[in-house]
């Protein structure tokens, strides 16, 4: 099984969400499919056809959570080895100017939140860079330049 790379609050958010499913999401099918029933006549009962398919999405979401947390490796605080790894958090230059990344795994990231994943074309170009390398990415809008300037 592939290891997926999680920040611990991450980690500790997924566990929270399963518990949450496993649950209060439960109880909730457990009620909708009552009532579905409550209706009479399974063979053709839409709202017990749409519960049972509400607990087969949550019980598959469930299996999911618990598939990434066992396979999670968390990332630990970057070391100021002065080189981009998970984890660290990149301050780069381009032509517009300075912007901040978290480099994360790709369950976390979310580029709204600056949060990049190792794995997308930014992060791959700066994994394993140290301050002040310089960085092209090829895009459809064409060459992108970066420049290390900090790493944390």
């Amino acid at each position: 099984m592939e290891e997926k790379y999680l920040t611990q609050e991450g980690l500790d958010n997924l566990k929270k969400e399963l518990e949450y499913l496993k649950k209060e999401g439960r109880i909730e099918i457990s009620e909708q499919l009552k009532e579905a029933i409550s209706f009479g006549d399974l063979s053709e009962n839409a709202a017990y056809d749409d519960a049972k398919e509400n607990q087969s999405m949550l019980e598959s979401k469930i299996a999911n959570l618990e598939r990434l947390i066992s396979s999670a490796k968390i990332i630990e605080d970057n070391q100021d080895n002065g080189w981009v790894k998970i984890g660290s958090y990149v301050t780069i230059k381009s032509d517009g100017g300075e912007e901040k990344y978290h480099i994360v795994g790709e369950e976390e990231a979310n580029p709204l939140e600056s949060r990049i994943s190792f794995k997308s074309p930014l992060g791959r170009a700066l994994m394993d860079k140290p301050k002040g390398a310089e960085v092209k990415i090829e895009t459809p809008r064409g060459l992108l330049k970066y420049k290390i300037l900090k790493i944390d």
